[in-house]
């Protein structure tokens, strides 16, 4: 193990799209593309709690209360949150691994990464919104996350299994299945399935025929049952992890197709900076909703999807230029200066002329 404590320097081709992450590893580019879907789908859902500034409304409540926003809801209530969840489990891995291959003790570092986490939640939810999100990560990644790394990666698979079917079956979402789906995105990464999320094309396809199958009949039900109902919980809860399966499936059967370059020109610059436009998105919303006026429970589905519209295309636009000068978002460079405890290189040194090919993130 090197004694190397200055963090590695991402390398970039000519295109300028780097090949490899700021901790050294190739780039996966369909985590870019699924964390900034995810990331899209997670403002839809909080435009409205986000609107209510001071309330305790939680993030799973629904996108719209009238009825011409019911199908917006189902379509985004509880579907998101999952794959972004699931995506911090696989990032803490990969850096994990990554670290301790330049760091004599790496788990110190994830440990300075959570805290920091810890720091910014905490100002957000206390400055902004109580609806955020990173404090309740940042805990349970100090009290689940971390500790299981110790654990053998058959054991870690176990404990996932186990922290998902639990809530589910007790009828519970939302923050409940926070530890599992952080624990399946790290025993993934930890059995290389991350790796090789890329090279195959018939594992998605069943994948996303088996949660489809699941899918519709749980929607089915969710939409039968009414609200208050015993099963209510189990079948909205159950629904929104399996639609959020067939989202990342579906999104990966994309990625192989002709439409990659455009669904990474969309959603990749969005998921490179996600921390930054997760926060900064708390605030371009307040300052639309004092615009709008008027109770945010009166909107329609429209004006919630307008809104997201308008603030996701701005943070695109500002995340697209800002990637073509430095090599991370704003909030990410710092995150990462506090975790290596070294200042990092923030401007993109120029580019080496280099062929077109596969990018990776990691």
């Amino acid at each position: 193990m090197s004694h190397e404590t200055r963090p590695p320097t991402p390398e970039a081709t000519g295109l300028g799209q780097p090949t490899t992450t700021s901790s050294g590893r190739p780039r996966v580019a369909a985590l870019d593309v699924l964390r900034g879907f995810a990331l899209c789908g997670i403002l839809l859902a909080n435009v409205k709690p986000i609107a209510h500034m001071g309330d305790t409304t939680p993030v799973t409540q629904s996108v719209a209360a009238a009825q011409d926003g019911a199908w917006l809801g189902l379509l985004v209530d509880q579907r998101f949150f999952p794959i972004f969840s699931f995506l911090f489990g696989v990032g803490f891995s990969l850096l994990l691994d990554s670290a301790g291959r330049h760091v004599l003790r790496p788990r110190l570092l994830l440990l300075r990464r959570l805290l920091v986490l810890l720091a910014l939640g905490l100002a957000h939810m206390f400055l902004l919104w109580r609806g955020d999100i990173l404090t309740i990560y940042a805990v349970v990644g100090l009290l689940v996350l971390l500790p299981s790394t110790w654990l053998p990666r058959r054991v870690v698979a176990g404990l996932a299994a186990v922290l998902i079917a639990t809530p589910l079956s007790l009828g519970s979402n939302g923050l409940s299945l926070v530890p599992g789906l952080f624990l399946l995105g790290s025993a993934l990464t930890r059995y290389g399935v991350i790796d090789r999320i890329e090279r195959s094309v018939r594992v998605p396809a069943a994948l996303g025929l088996v949660f489809t199958a699941g899918a519709v009949p749980a929607l089915w039900l969710q939409i039968e049952t009414q609200i208050g109902d015993a099963t209510f919980s189990f079948w909205f809860a159950l629904a929104g992890m399996l639609i959020a399966g067939v989202y990342v499936c579906v999104l990966l059967l994309l990625l192989r197709t002709p439409l990659r370059p455009a669904l990474q020109g969309v959603f990749a610059p969005l998921g490179r900076m996600a921390l930054t436009n997760y926060l900064s998105a708390t605030l371009l919303v307040l300052v639309a909703a004092h615009v709008i006026g008027g109770s945010p429970d009166g909107w329609s589905s429209a004006t919630v999807v307008l809104l997201a519209g308008a603030v996701l295309v701005l943070q695109w636009l500002v995340s697209t230029l800002w990637l073509r000068r430095y090599r991370q978002g704003p909030l990410e460079w710092l995150w990462r200066w506090a975790t290596w405890a070294h200042r990092p290189p923030l401007r993109r040194a120029p580019g080496r002329p280099g062929r077109r090919g596969r990018a990776f993130r990691g």
